[in-house]
């Protein structure tokens, strides 16, 4: 099912911070990071998904702290020719070894909204945003899911590789909900 093109993306999910285990510490894998003026102490989830049927085919799971951009490559599954990703990943086109395959990154919001509607320019520039929103908007449907069908909105304390794998096989149950149709059919 895999395709041509791939979206990847990060979503942080919070974990409790208490130091109820054996050696009364918190897990050194996970760390704390601020998002928005609040403090998250937990995971972080890249995930890459086939462009073109919102199939995870790629997740790693890291520590809150790690940036989306150094995980990016490990994402790709090597078959693809465009990857699309978010505004955090600007500048990851010129990064060495990542020639194989083209970018189309997101602009930056802030950049996005001093366009000018009326210069025609500008509108050409604001219609390509919306483009490559629409095909990046794949990678969030299996977020959502995780979340939300299986209200894994907050991880339970069990350290970073537990939640690695306990992930990984909900990405794999996401991936059959979201084909199911297709399988019924089948």
């Amino acid at each position: 099912m895999l395709k041509a093109g791939s979206a990847v993306d990060a979503t942080l999910i919070a974990a409790p911070s208490l130091t109820k285990n054996g050696c009364g510490t918190r897990d050194p894998g996970m760390q704390s990071t601020q998002k928005g003026g609040n403090w998250y102490f937990g995971m972080k989830m890249h995930v890459g998904v086939d462009a073109d049927s919102g199939l995870v085919h790629t997740f790693i799971g890291t520590a809150v702290d790690v940036h989306d951009f150094n995980v990016a490559q490990a994402l790709l599954h090597g078959e693809e020719t465009d990857v699309y990703a978010d505004a955090g990943h600007q500048g990851i086109g010129k990064r060495s070894g990542t020639d194989a395959v083209r970018w189309h990154v997101a602009m930056r919001p802030a950049k996005r909204r001093k366009l000018d509607p009326s210069d025609s320019l500008d509108a050409i520039y604001d219609q390509i945003a919306r483009l490559k929103a629409g095909v990046r908007a794949k990678v969030e449907h299996p977020l959502s899911i995780l979340k939300r069908q299986f209200g894994y909105l907050k991880m339970p304390y069990r350290g970073l590789m537990k939640n690695t794998a306990q992930i990984t096989i909900l990405f794999a149950l996401g991936n059959l909900w979201m084909a199911r149709s297709a399988l019924r059919k089948a």
